[in-house]
């Protein structure tokens, strides 16, 4: 009786753990299905083996497909049912030529998905538009760099989970949700939709609510004023678009005491620009060139000066004189605007010490630049020209758009003298 019971423990265990008697886990079929419309609707770009592994015949494609990555399914978690829950189109590397084709329907089938990454190629056709709808699990969104067309889904404004959603470098076009840039949308940090071109529509007033870390709409055709801004924001970049307004809601007083990175240039941005713009501690890069800004440049005092690694105001209507705390600057453009009175001590020491390794004043109405006795460092680029001053250093490293080298004309420099440069 003994050595019965031992036989039957021995098989027990035997059946237990023998891989050809357990139960084995599969893809589910409507994913499956998912994969296979994938594979047909999309193709590599001669040199890409992107699709090289997936074989439908020979193979698991939770294991051998590449950029398939599976996950148990949590709704049920005694079954063996796998769902796709990351899917990577494309490779990213540099060598790589990318995909073309079109992002099929039945991809939103992927109910599980919780990132989906399209790397540059040439996929055309639009996003399908059921997309925020059915995939209510993403957490990453990015389809950059292809030839997309069409709307972006509304629907996307409604994922309760998306972090980061990347459509930047396409072909989008029309009105985008303003629910994104609202608290509707609590779990959206970074929003990407540069360089499409025809988006359209206005940065909401409830945006100054939003969570938003990163937003990027670049090259667009978005309209109207720049709202108060959230105070989580970092970084924001709406250049080259048709915005207008002052900035005076947008930066009053401390509400974006962490923003790094601002860039408002080619709009129609009009008035002064606020000084707090220059009293933010961690903005660095303050891009604002190409616009309708008047007044002058207030920069506020502070005990300890912020190092900005580029400042751009040129190409504006800004008058009066350049503020000596712009010498911290790293790169300083003030070129074609109407400034006057004599470069500050301070920015020029910052100039000859190569601590500001370029300044840009062309085209304005500056009439003195005092000299230093040391050269100018190899590494530094100065550029003068045509202001209010001769002198031997005006046209040193001027860019080849700089226009005329020589002095202004006389006659002008005594109008402008006249009016205090307004």
């Amino acid at each position: 009786m003994a050595k019965l019971h031992c036989l039957l423990s021995l098989l027990f265990l035997f059946l237990s753990f023998s891989p050809s008697l357990q139960q084995q886990t599969f893809l589910h079929p409507s994913d499956l299905a998912s994969l296979h419309d994938i594979q047909t609707s999309l193709q590599g770009l001669p040199g890409s083996k992107f699709f090289s592994s997936w074989d439908f015949s020979n193979g698991d494609p939770c294991t051998t497909f590449t950029g398939v990555v599976c996950s148990r399914d949590d709704e049920n978690p005694t079954s063996q049912t796998l769902r796709v829950s990351v899917l990577t189109l494309g490779t990213g590397l540099t060598d790589s030529p990318g995909l073309t084709g079109t992002l099929p329907d039945s991809i939103c089938n992927l109910t599980y998905l919780s990132v989906l990454v399209l790397y540059p190629g040439q996929v055309t056709g639009s996003i399908p538009s059921s997309l925020g709808t059915s995939l209510r699990r993403l957490r990453l969104l990015s389809l950059t760099n292809n030839l997309l067309t069409g709307p972006v889904p509304d629907s996307l404004a409604g994922l309760p989970d998306l972090h980061t959603l990347d459509l930047s470098n396409n072909r989008l076009s029309g009105p985008i949700s303003s629910s994104l840039l609202l608290p509707s949308s609590p779990s959206l940090k970074v929003l990407i939709f540069s360089n499409n071109g025809g988006l359209t529509g206005e940065i909401p007033a409830g945006f100054s609510t939003s969570q938003i870390l990163h937003l990027d709409l670049t090259h667009n055709s978005i309209y109207g004023e720049l709202p108060m801004l959230p105070a989580t924001l970092r970084y924001l970049a709406v250049a080259q678009n048709n915005m207008c307004g002052t900035l005076e809601t947008a930066f009053s007083g401390t509400t974006v005491p962490d923003l790094e990175f601002l860039d408002l240039s080619m709009n129609a941005f009009s008035g002064q620009i606020p000084s707090h713009v220059f009293s933010v501690p961690s903005l660095t890069s303050i891009f604002l060139d190409r616009n309708n800004f008047t007044g002058t440049i207030t920069v506020p005092a502070s005990e300890t000066p912020i190092s900005w690694s580029v400042i751009d105001l040129s190409h504006n209507g800004i008058s009066g004189q350049i503020p000596a705390e712009l010498a911290s600057a790293g790169a300083l453009y003030l070129n074609s605007n109407r400034l006057i009175g004599s470069v500050p001590d301070r920015v020029v020491q910052s100039i000859y010490t190569g601590q500001m390794t370029t300044f840009y004043a062309q085209h304005n109405f500056l009439s003195e630049f005092p000299t230093q006795p040391d050269p100018l460092p190899d590494s530094v680029a100065l550029c003068l020209s045509y202001n209010c001053m001769v002198l031997p250093l005006a046209g040193a490293n001027c860019p080849t758009n700089a226009g005329p080298l020589q002095s202004r004309p006389q006659e002008q420099c005594i109008s402008i003298a006249s009016t205090g440069g307004d």
